[in-house]
């Protein structure tokens, strides 16, 4: 007999909630309901955030679906703005970043990635400190970044 798939249900106020400098992600789904094949994470970012250093991942899809604001998303040279119902995916390597595009109002998307090892790269940002100006250090984002196959775009 086959036994029946798990299923997860996460309120509006639940979730495992994650500081990293200025950003707050909340993990809506890590793995254990889909036996690590997708990972989900709201992410809120304050007005005018400028996001992390442009890269790639090698082992993960992620999409951006934007829920609040306006969030840019950059692949290579090409830059779009998305508002809410918008959505960007990256495939396996596609550079990418995004970014809250809006100076003045917060923005906030939902973030796939598959399989959902890459939600432990926001669980270690939690580990790195704020600069003086409240924004992580790009070199250290990077360095976490190449503990997850990703690395910086372009090389």
């Amino acid at each position: 007999m086959t036994m029946p798939r798990r299923s997860g249900v996460v309120g509006p106020d639940d979730g495992e909630m994650l500081r990293a400098g200025p950003v707050l992600h909340r993990v809506v789904e890590d793995g254990r309901a889909t036996d690590g094949r997708l990972g989900l994470v709201e992410c809120r970012m304050p007005a005018g955030w400028p996001g992390p250093p442009q890269h790639v991942h090698r082992a993960h899809d992620e999409t951006f679906f934007v829920l609040t604001g306006r969030v840019r998303v950059t692949s290579g040279a090409d830059t779009h703005v998305l508002a809410a119902g918008g959505l960007f995916v990256a495939g396996i390597g596609t550079p990418h970043t995004f970014g809250n595009a809006d100076p003045d109002e917060p923005a906030s998307l939902l973030l796939t990635v598959t399989p959902e090892r890459y939600v432990g790269y926001f669980r270690d940002l939690q580990q790195l400190r704020p600069r003086a100006d409240g924004l992580l250090d790009p070199a250290e984002i990077r360095a976490l970044m190449s503990r997850y196959a990703t690395v910086p775009y372009p090389q």
